[in-house]
């Protein structure tokens, strides 16, 4: 029988960064959240963006294929690093089905495309006022470092609005300008 291990790490909310310009999400965005569990080595978020999708600039559906730069426009993201180590790993996932994944070495350093695991698997559903972009990310190749230590989670979003301006949401925003590669910012512990 083959034993099944789950962990549940619950909701978890986005917020604007205070410098984000006003127009961005005044009456646009209502809520933004993350629900986070980990299964046989899996790591599984639900984005749920609810507002008033209209005035969003949403990507069209395509293929399920690595696609660079896509912060440019909405996107959500996962950021993955081990308690105490400097580097990290970034998956960005995009409503359109693109995605993308780096390596650091550390903080902003050492960029290389993330060619561990499997590429990670995307749904989009969409209702009138929101959508949800479930992502099952491998994470079995990054179980533990080799001290035995655990990871930290980051996650956040880029929203665009009609006008084509963005903003940036985030668990924390520990720097002035937004900056989700900031270790501060990883704030969920992961067994």
């Amino acid at each position: 029988m083959l034993r099944r291990m789950s962990s549940d790490y619950g909701r978890h909310p986005l917020l604007p960064h205070p410098v984000t310009e006003r127009g961005a999400i005044q009456g646009l965005v209502e809520d933004l959240a993350v629900d986070v569990s980990r299964l046989n080595g899996k790591l599984v978020l639900l984005y749920r963006l609810t507002g008033d999708l209209e005035a969003l600039r949403l990507p069209e559906p395509r293929s399920a294929v690595r696609t660079d730069g896509l912060w440019r426009h909405t996107c959500f993201e996962a950021f993955i690093g081990h308690v105490g180590a400097g580097e990290y790993w970034e998956y960005n996932f995009s409503p359109s089905g693109a995605w993308a994944a780096y390596h650091f070495t550390a903080y902003r350093e050492g960029m290389a495309p993330l060619m561990k695991g499997a590429p990670p698997m995307l749904r989009l559903h969409t209702g009138e006022d929101h959508i949800d972009l479930e992502v099952t990310v491998d994470l079995s190749w990054l179980a533990r470092s080799p001290a035995g230590v655990g990871m930290r989670l980051g996650l956040s979003a880029v929203i665009e609005d009609r006008a084509q301006v963005l903003s940036y949401w985030a668990l924390k925003h520990p720097a002035e300008k937004p900056d989700f590669h900031h270790a501060d910012g990883f704030v969920i512990e992961l067994d």
